[in-house]
């Protein structure tokens, strides 16, 4: 199959164009014309080589939602909003996104059913909210909604991630300085000391002692935290080591407590979201295990469904796995004997939002002396050595 690049009119004498999957040019442009347009002009998609190929993101897919919203509140057709939004688009992975579903719309598939077929864009909860909407003929306030949940879910995980870069980036500096001294001027300093005639303070054996591990295996010192983020990585996507990794973050001292309030907070608003719409509880808790981003969570939230479709409550095993607050699974029990869920969990969701932030600045304001500390230290450690040797020589002089 070749792609072919298309130009066309349609029925109302409007100009049209996209790409078409064919054997040859000929039968391309005879299932155009089946569709009803004419002039139909087409030929082979030239050969791209892109190493760096552009992607449609959550932040696109969330803007287009709400232009789409807009236009079917308005009375559009499905298939011309998407005409109209192919043309608006300015990423050109956006726009064949665009295309690739129109294309699937105007073959008579629902755009639920459509939207699955694309699963790098498209996760289980924006299908299933989708799905929900079409059958309830509220599309339009259902993709509202999903705009709301996705621009919070991203303000969650950028929150999650300013949080995380800081700490890390100021690590990765000061071993690239650590690195630096220790394998060009601490020896520099080593071959003046070693004329000194008497012998060196303790603190400056032991730097000049490390300096001359770091001259003789700096390939395996630098080497080493490179190829454990790659081992990382490579663990990690192993169920086995991907549920470890998991069930050690959230057990980290500081860390472990923002992310365990993000996973609530994204659970509740993410389950209040999929209710709200009329999903079903047990779609509605595959769907929301799937999207819980910790393997321990989702397999919390799997034993749920399973004591939900024995008769049970949805507390009681949220209570047993300990990682969801007290208060959350009390709040939940409330919701389920008064039939109230979804408003409590989305109340829930609001509260735990906000303590994230809450938990981020405490995070942060912690991390910053930790770190000048760390980096007092260790930097001022090692010039404080060097200069040892100098003050006793004054001394003596």
């Amino acid at each position: 199959m070749a792609t072919f690049i298309w130009q066309a009119k349609n029925k109302r004498g409007m100009a049209e164009s996209g790409e078409i999957e064919a054997p040859n040019r000929e039968i391309a442009v005879a299932i155009l014309r089946r569709k009803g347009l004419v002039d139909v002009k087409a030929k082979k998609k030239p050969i791209e080589i892109n190493l760096f190929p552009e992607k449609a993101n959550d932040k696109d897919i969330s803007i287009f939602f709400r232009q789409l919203a807009t236009m079917i509140n308005a009375g559009l057709p499905l298939v011309q909003c998407f005409e109209l939004a192919e043309r608006g688009a300015e990423k050109k992975a956006m726009v064949k996104l665009l295309g690739d579903v129109r294309q699937s719309l105007e073959d008579g598939n629902p755009l639920g059913e459509t939207m699955r077929k694309f699963p790098d864009e498209f996760d289980r909860l924006t299908c299933a909210l989708v799905e929900a909407g079409e059958q309830g003929g509220i599309l339009d306030s259902i993709l509202l909604r999903l705009c709301t949940y996705k621009e919070k879910a991203l303000s969650l995980k950028a929150k999650i991630k300013s949080a995380m870069v800081y700490p890390i980036a100021i690590l990765v500096v000061s071993f690239i300085v650590t690195a630096i001294l220790m394998i060009f001027v601490i020896p520099v300093f080593g071959e003046m000391f070693a004329d000194f005639g008497a012998d060196l303070p303790m603190p400056t054996q032991i730097a000049i002692s490390i300096s001359n591990v770091f001259v003789a295996y700096w390939y395996l010192i630098i080497g080493a935290p490179i190829a454990m983020v790659f081992a990382t990585r490579a663990v990690y996507k192993t169920p086995k080591g991907r549920y470890q990794l998991d069930k050690l973050l959230l057990s980290l001292p500081i860390l472990g407590d923002v992310l365990r309030k993000a996973s609530v907070a994204r659970f509740c608003s993410t389950f209040s979201t999929l209710t709200a719409a009329g999903v079903p509880i047990l779609e509605s808790l595959d769907t929301v295990a799937e999207t819980s981003g910790n393997v321990v969570i989702e397999k919390v939230i799997i034993s749920s469904k399973e004591s939900i479709s024995q008769g049970q409550t949805l507390t009681a095993p949220l209570e047993e796995s300990k990682i969801f607050p007290l208060m959350v699974t009390q709040m939940i029990s409330i919701g389920e004997q008064t039939g109230s869920l979804e408003e409590m969990l989305a109340k829930i969701a609001e509260f735990y939002e906000e303590e994230v932030d809450t938990a981020v600045d405490n995070m942060q304001q912690l991390m910053e002396p930790l770190i000048m500390a760390f980096l007092g230290v260790v930097i001022g450690g090692l010039v404080i050595s060097m200069y040892l040797p100098i003050f006793k020589m004054a001394s003596i002089v």
